[in-house]
């Protein structure tokens, strides 16, 4: 009944007619038993009159509005997507985080409105997107209002989910994002959170849509108890679908069963339709629950190798040359054109001279170069290749570079631990066959069903670490612990004699041992008197003294005059006998 009322109200608003929310989930069984699954949360609005609208995020939105951004992509990830293993993702994205954007055409300070960007959606997000500034910043020189960073050492944790989620229209309470739970998020092998955000405009008139993605890579032998190839929904997110958003047109799950061929599954229910013979679809309406069940023998699930993928690493020894190596295999049977972009920090200078393209080791000559040299702490190296990719080869480009002495206040607190070097980037385009999945089109379906005959995937190779020289910063630790000691040392005796003054005071009757020792010696006298006293017949007199007619003494304590100089007489007559006649 609520769900009748929502709709009947947004029907009256006139908002179901001005934009539009649906829910993907699409998952494919991988290679060596691994399973990816791609969550997709797509709002697609008519104008960018953000303010007013009631799917699409505000907080977002008044960022876009305020800063001018045409164009929006934001990554984070974290662990490595294997291309010669599992294929092309969805969204292809480098560990750590990544962001480009593109401005509108009349912004005229663009490095203002960017920074400005990433600033703001640091505290969105809850991430360091605030460290981006002009020394790891590409601006292109073909278009004036694009810029991209990456920051590969960015981790990604719940602080970065929980923001991400709130974006959503139904938050996190119903509809496929009550999958996304943050501790089965956290422990898969690969997991992407995504911002996109574009324009889709036919015939001069647009449309803004807002794509929220996730991507999630498990190994069914590890969250299967059996160690077999078997997987479900509550296995991989810890629960099944309970209620699906109502400001959601359609909420739809997508598998791929083209591995039934090879390997075959059996799915514990029937999908509602099939496209292309072999993408299974449901579409969700209530409590839904899905698994999988590899029948006996288990094998592995076999798929053929990428037509095209990458792998990058350093050369060199020491700490003074290297070398940066990047390889493209590309095993089609025809020659392939790619574009290689190479974004390299200030702190490791390349010499362009030493730049070596070579395929199955015969040097070849690009198709285009683009080199624009860095400058210390204000501009990044930046090299983009164009080259015709032989069919069945492997081609390598590599360069060398010296590692920079930084000063001591640059380094991170654990400087021996290394610096992240970010991922380049391989534009490609490759025949519709060899991927399942495309990111042209705003929902899943239009992309399983699209009919092009080639797509331009985009490739991020690995990042990497390096040790720059780095100073033994335990030697000032040590000397700052030594002058501090020293130091205080000085002070306090220093300080005391000056601030403290010297008074001659009278001894106090303080109680002590030489005052126990006191009361017990007169006890034991009395003893002794009394039982002299009880022999002769007759009392002697005790005579009591004041405090202040007491004298100190070192051992006994105070005393009278009369027992000192006794004590003085009997020390005396001990030293000199004869004195004592």
């Amino acid at each position: 009944m609520y769900d009748k009322f929502l709709w009947i109200f947004l029907a009256f608003t006139g908002y179901v007619r001005s934009e539009s929310y649906s829910e993907e989930l699409f998952i494919k069984p991988l290679a060596t038993g691994y399973v990816y699954s791609f969550f997709q949360f797509t709002i697609v609005r008519e104008d960018n009159a953000f303010r007013h609208s009631s799917l699409f995020p505000h907080s977002l939105g008044d960022i876009i509005n305020r800063f001018h951004v045409d164009e929006l992509n934001v990554d984070l990830t974290s662990g490595l997507w294997r291309h010669k293993s599992w294929g092309y993702p969805a969204v292809d994205a480098p560990s750590g985080a990544e962001i480009s954007a593109r401005f509108h055409n009349d912004t005229i300070d663009v490095n203002k409105n960017w920074y400005g960007l990433t600033n703001a959606l640091s505290g969105l997000l809850c991430t360091s997107l605030n460290f981006i500034n002009s020394a790891n910043s590409y601006e292109s020189s073909a278009d004036r209002v694009y810029r991209y960073s990456n920051l590969p050492r960015e981790n990604v944790c719940t602080e970065n989910l929980t923001p991400w989620k709130k974006l959503l229209p139904c938050d996190s309470t119903r509809g496929l994002s009550s999958l996304l739970n943050s501790g089965h998020v956290h422990n898969a092998n690969y997991h992407s959170l995504g911002i996109h955000f574009r324009p889709l405009c036919n015939a001069g008139k647009c449309k803004y849509e807002l794509r929220q993605t996730v991507s999630l890579v498990y190994d069914s032998t590890f969250i299967s108890l059996n160690n077999n190839y078997d997987w479900s929904l509550r296995k991989m997110f810890g629960t099944g679908l309970f209620k699906t958003c109502p400001l959601a047109d359609f909420s739809k799950l997508y598998i791929d069963t083209s591995s039934n061929s090879s390997v075959p599954y059996l799915l514990s229910q029937e999908p509602d339709y099939f496209l292309k013979d072999n993408i299974a679809v449901y579409n969700l309406i209530s409590i839904f629950h899905l698994s999988a069940v590899v029948p006996r023998p288990k094998i592995a699930v076999s798929e053929l190798r990428p037509l095209l993928y990458t792998d990058r690493f350093i050369t060199g020894f020491g700490q003074e040359y290297g070398g940066l190596v990047t390889r493209i295999y590309n095993e089609h049977r025809l020659p392939v054109t790619a574009k290689v972009i190479e974004n390299i920090p200030w702190f490791l200078p390349i010499y362009y001279h030493t730049l070596i393209v070579s395929s199955n080791g015969v040097r070849v000559n690009p198709k285009a170069l683009i080199y624009k040299p860095g400058k210390g702490r204000i501009r990044i190296y930046y090299l983009e290749i164009v080259l015709e990719l032989a069919p069945r080869s492997v081609t390598e480009i590599s360069v060398q570079f010296d590692y920079v002495f930084l000063k001591w206040q640059e380094y991170p607190p654990d400087a021996n631990h290394g610096f992240y070097i970010g991922s380049a980037i391989v534009e490609v385009t490759i025949p519709r066959h060899a991927t399942s999945l495309t990111f042209d089109k705003s929902f899943i379906a239009d992309n399983l069903n699209s009919s092009e005959a080639d797509y331009l995937i985009c490739l991020k190779t690995e990042n990497f670490i390096i040790t720059l020289p780095t100073p033994d910063f335990s030697m000032p630790y040590n000397v700052i612990c030594l002058a501090c000691t020293v130091v205080a040392l000085a002070f306090g005796p220093i300080h005391n004699i000056t601030t403290k003054r010297l008074k001659l005071t009278t001894a106090k009757y303080v109680p002590g041992l030489a005052s126990i020792l006191q009361k017990l010696y007169m006890w034991v006298e009395n003893i002794a008197l009394s039982k002299k006293i009880n022999k002769v017949g007759n009392s002697a007199a005790v005579k009591v003294y004041a405090p202040e007619e007491l004298s100190y003494h070192p051992t006994l304590g105070h005393v009278s005059e009369e027992f000192m100089n006794n004590q003085v007489y009997i020390s005396y007559t001990k030293k000199w006998p004869l004195l004592k006649h």
